[in-house]
C-alpha cells in the first residue's frame, strides 16, 4: 500500500484538527487545508502539533468554491480526508450559506480527484444527518439503511447539505470504472464532543457545552443528546482508508445523555462556574424556541422530549472501534476552555 501524503480537508475545523493530529501521530504527511493561512486562528493550532518521527505537516490555502484551488490542494495526494463543510443548522440565506459549501464544495474535490489521478482512497465526513428523516417515533434506533431524502431547504438546510453531499459522493463513486475507482468511506458522527484544540472549535458542536459553561441561560431544556468524542471521530476517519467496506458507511456514536445530566455532570466537576441543571418543562420549551437566536418551534417540536438511538456496531466489528463515554467526551471538552481562558 501505498503510503504518500494525506490531504485533509477543513483542517482548522473541529473535526479537521483532531484528524490531522491523529495522522501526524502515525508518522504521516500531511497536508491540510486551510482557508486563509495569515489567519493565526486557523493554522497556529495545527503548527503546535506534536509530529512523529516520520511525518511532515504542509498547511495550503483552499477555498472550497474556488475549484482551480481545489485543484492545487488535491494535486499529487493518495488519499483525500474530506471534512470541509459548513457546520450550521439553520442561517439567514441557507442555500449560500448551508447547501452549497457542502454539495459544491463536494463536487469540487470529487472533480479535483478525477484530475489528479493519485487518489486511491477517499473518507468523506458525512452526518447522522444525512441519515435522519425528518419524521421519526420516539425511542427509534436508526441505522445506515435509512436516508434524510425528505430534508427540504426551509425545514431542514442541514439536513438537506450532508443528505445531498453524501449522496454526491456515492453516484460518482458508483459511474466508476470498479478497477479504477479510489476506494471510498463515508463516517457519520453525530453530535461531537472533546477537547477543542482551537477557540473556533467552540462555534460548532461544543457550543452546547459554552451554553452551560457562560450561563447563557439559567435552565436547560428536554433534550436528548447522541455524542461521540472527537478523539474517535478522528480515529473512525484514518481507520477507514484501509480498514472497513469499501463504500461503506459508518455511525460513530457511542451513546446518548440527556442535557440536563450534561449539565449535571458538568457542575460536579466544576462546582465554581454555577452551571445551570434545572430542567424547564416541554410546552415552556416550546415558547423560549420562539425567542433563540439558533432553534426554532418546528426544531423544537421535531426534537426535544424525544430519544433517538443509532446502531453504530458496524463501526465496532468492520473498525475496530472502541468508544470513550458520552460522559467522558463531555467533561474532557472543558479543560482547554479553562486554561486558554475562552469561557
Amino acid at each position: 500500500m501505498t503510503l504518500g501524503t494525506v490531504l485533509v480537508t477543513g483542517a482548522s475545523g473541529y473535526i479537521g484538527s483532531h484528524v490531522v493530529s491523529n495522522l501526524l501521530n502515525r508518522g504521516r504527511d500531511v497536508r491540510a487545508t486551510v482557508r486563509d493561512a495569515s489567519d493565526p486562528g486557523r493554522v497556529d493550532h495545527l503548527r503546535n502539533l506534536p509530529v512523529l518521527e516520520g511525518g511532515s505537516l504542509e498547511i495550503v490555502e483552499m477555498d472550497l468554491m474556488d475549484a482551480d484551488s481545489v485543484v492545487r490542494a488535491v494535486a499529487g495526494c493518495c488519499e483525500v480526508i474530506h471534512t470541509a463543510a459548513a457546520v450550521r443548522i439553520m442561517a439567514k440565506k441557507p442555500q449560500s450559506q448551508i447547501v452549497d459549501p457542502s454539495v459544491i464544495g463536494t463536487q469540487n474535490v470529487l472533480d479535483a480527484i478525477d484530475v489528479a489521478g493519485s487518489v486511491e482512497r477517499l473518507v468523506h465526513t458525512s452526518s447522522t444527518a444525512a441519515i435522519r428523516p425528518t419524521k421519526w417515533q420516539d425511542g427509534q434506533t436508526l441505522t445506515t439503511d435509512t436516508w434524510a431524502d425528505d430534508a427540504t431547504l426551509e425545514g431542514n438546510p442541514y439536513g438537506l447539505a450532508k443528505f445531498s453531499a453524501e449522496r454526491l459522493v456515492r453516484d460518482w463513486h458508483s459511474a466508476k470504472d470498479v478497477s479504477s475507482r479510489p476506494r471510498m468511506v463515508t463516517i457519520n458522527p453525530c453530535i461531537v464532543f472533546g477537547p477543542p484544540l482551537s477557540e473556533r472549535h467552540l462555534r460548532g458542536s461544543v457550543s452546547f457545552i459554552m451554553t452551560l459553561l457562560r450561563r447563557e441561560i439559567p435552565f436547560v431544556i428536554p433534550m436528548h443528546v447522541s455524542i461521540v468524542d472527537v478523539r474517535d471521530v478522528a480515529e473512525a476517519h484514518v481507520r477507514a482508508l484501509t480498514m472497513g467496506k469499501d463504500t461503506g458507511r459508518y455511525l460513530v456514536v457511542s451513546g446518548q445523555m440527556w442535557f440536563k445530566d450534561i449539565a449535571r455532570a458538568l457542575k460536579s466537576s466544576h462546582p465554581d462556574l454555577r452551571i445551570p441543571t434545572r430542567q424547564i418543562p416541554y410546552t415552556l420549551s416550546l415558547v423560549v424556541s420562539l425567542f433563540h437566536p439558533r432553534i426554532n418551534l418546528s426544531w423544537a417540536r421535531a426534537h426535544l422530549n424525544k430519544r433517538l438511538f443509532w446502531d453504530a456496531t458496524p463501526a465496532e466489528r468492520d473498525l475496530g472501534m472502541r468508544w470513550r463515554t458520552p460522559e467522558e467526551a463531555v467533561l474532557e471538552s472543558v479543560p482547554p476552555v479553562i486554561e486558554n481562558g475562552w469561557i
